[in-house]
């Protein structure tokens, strides 16, 4: 095997969500932003709402000539 080819892990990352959540994690980055984590998003929360991203939803419509 190749020595010096993997990237540090760093076992105390940090992952910090938009909506404010932060957790801890093993990762190669020491740091990572996200838009949704376990405490926003609508499948663990329970919620049903639409979630768009800089107008995804709207780009799918067009594309597909999809009416509502």
């Amino acid at each position: 095997m190749k020595e010096k080819i993997h990237p540090k892990y760093y076992e105390d990352a940090e992952v910090i969500c938009a909506c404010g959540n932060r957790f801890t994690v093993g990762a190669t980055k020491k740091e990572m932003r996200v838009e949704l984590c376990s405490q926003c998003h609508p499948f663990f929360t329970g919620e049903r709402k639409m979630m768009d991203t800089a107008g995804r939803v709207e780009r799918f419509k067009r594309r597909y000539n999809i009416k509502d």
